[in-house]
């Protein structure tokens, strides 16, 4: 039985619910940033600027600062010089303009990270490079994980750290080094013969081409291989093709999203109130609420930023950028945050892990096998801190349900059994009302990989434990309607695109 749309006036109802509950809760929140201010500020730290009326800000997201510091610095203007390049070679030496690119990344490599990191990076190039020509993609893992723990080793990070002047460049070369992994597995699994176009094109110059091209270099998004070189090696997009007005109209969006992430860390301290248990746990039910939707949401609006300026180079350039991450707000599920949050990282696994493991067409055994070891690979990625594990299995046991249940549904005797005992509409609600747990499930293990697991015990304290038997059905009843309108939106698009989910999220639309 498939989901039925809502009656107008309950969907709006549900719509109205959900935008009071997110705004009194953000209420909430500004209201205790203010009257923990000082207590804030001297045990985490505010910067005293008063470009937003006069109010401190909270700098306490390391991501966030970081970033928005290295784009004032450098990255902004070297981005900016890189599409100025790809637009004018495209008109005057189209064949090199792969090659251009190639040498305007390393370029700016050099000018961000100095000759070491360039150094470090052209000779993982080359050891990767070397793997690839085995093809042997166990050969490859192995590569892949053996650096990185040699990455994550404290002796190389000291070596590392003495090459620069500040922390801020050592963990920019971190960032890059990261990232740059998934690209160097991308390609020596594409070499190694995996589902891949006999057009494809391998040689060093390609590889060196995909890892220093230089939107995508040092945070991503990523790229799988084999979509980059079919789109850059063969294109012929002109800036002439382009519309202007898509393009002013992404810009525009973009800057939006920036000034809403800086709006929200300048009137609500949520990073900084993660930094202070204490505050956690005298805080009222409804900021500890809004502290949890402030938090994912910020997350969601800093990747609408950080992929979405990315993503609009890329696309001058003629090539696809993943899909920009859906609005949490209206992800109901496991598996629909992990297929349309990072598109892109998510490409990356079911191509490289999920599928080669079996995926779901080697039976429910092979896929708790696929599942597991494509959240070992992510938890390993991201540095294998003891929190990531905690949310790495919470994520897993979550999918896990979530396709036991679709399974079950499924079976011919029960699917006839709620045909005819449950009107679409009742199982609409029904399909919310689990939509709900699910979700509280999801926000309590993002909360998890956000602030570590003592952020998560204090929650699962608060809410289910000393707010017992009260708080949990009012979180429910919020997190309902939070799933009613998640449900309409996904039905909105499934019609929309005539019965095809389309790519989760939304691209930049400059073509």
């Amino acid at each position: 039985m498939k989901n039925e749309p809502l009656p107008k006036s309950e969907y709006y109802t549900y719509l109205l619910l959900s935008l009071g509950i997110h705004f009194y809760s953000f209420y909430r929140v500004y209201l205790s940033s203010r009257d923990h201010e000082e207590i804030i500020e001297e045990e985490v730290g505010l910067e005293g600027d008063t470009s937003f009326w006069g109010l401190k800000k909270d700098i306490s997201d390391f991501e966030w600062s970081f970033w928005t510091e290295w784009a004032r610095l450098r990255l902004f203007w070297l981005m900016l010089g890189h599409a100025l390049l790809s637009q004018f070679a495209k008109i005057f030496f189209k064949k090199s303009h792969p090659w251009l690119l190639m040498v305007y990344g390393m370029v700016a490599c050099w000018l961000v990270l100095g000759t070491k990191g360039l150094v470090t990076i052209l000779l993982n190039t080359a050891i990767f490079y070397a793997t690839a020509l085995m093809k042997i993609p166990m050969v490859t893992w192995l590569s892949c994980l053996f650096m990185l723990l040699l990455f994550h080793n404290e002796s190389v990070e000291d070596i590392q750290r003495s090459w620069y002047d500040s922390e801020n460049e050592f963990y920019l070369l971190k960032f890059t080094l990261t990232v740059r992994f998934l690209f160097y597995t991308s390609y020596c699994l594409e070499y190694s013969g995996l589902q891949t176009s006999d057009k494809t094109p391998f040689s060093f110059p390609s590889l060196m081409s995909y890892v220093f091209y230089y939107p995508l270099f040092h945070n991503g998004p990523i790229i799988n291989y084999n979509d980059f070189a079919k789109q850059m090696f063969v294109q012929d997009t002109k800036w002439t093709d382009l519309a202007f007005s898509g393009l002013l109209s992404d810009v525009c969006r973009l800057v939006l999203w920036w000034f809403l992430a800086e709006l929200m860390i300048y009137t609500m301290y949520m990073h900084a109130m993660y930094s202070s248990p204490a505050l956690l746990e005298e805080a009222s039910y409804w900021t500890l609420g809004g502290l949890a939707l402030a938090q994912v949401l910020f997350f969601y609006v800093k990747y609408l930023v950080l992929y979405g300026f990315p993503a609009l180079i890329v696309q001058l350039d003629g090539v696809n950028p993943p899909a920009l991450p859906r609005c949490v707000s209206t992800m109901y599920s496991f598996t629909g945050i992990w297929r349309c949050f990072d598109v892109g990282l998510h490409r990356f696994l079911v191509r490289y892990v999920y599928i080669p493991m079996g995926g779901s067409h080697s039976g429910f055994g092979g896929m708790l096998l696929s599942t597991a070891s494509t959240f070992i690979v992510v938890s390993c990625w991201h540095g294998g801190h003891e929190y990531l594990w905690y949310w790495a299995a919470l994520n897993w046991i979550g999918i896990i349900v979530e396709y036991g249940l679709k399974r079950l549904l499924t079976l011919p005797s029960l699917q006839d059994k709620i045909d005819q005992n449950l009107s679409p509409k009742i199982y609409r609600r029904l399909h919310a009302a689990l939509a709900s747990v699910s979700t509280a499930l999801l926000i309590l293990t993002n909360l998890v990989f956000l602030g570590g697991e003592q952020v998560g015990k204090i929650y699962w304290k608060r809410l289910f434990v000393q707010g017992w038997p009260w708080v949990p059905p009012v979180m429910f009843f919020c997190l309902y309607c939070f799933s009613q309108v998640g449900i309409e939106w996904s039905q909105f698009l499934y019609s929309k695109y005539k019965g095809k989910f389309p790519s989760c999220g939304r691209t930049t639309s400059v073509k």
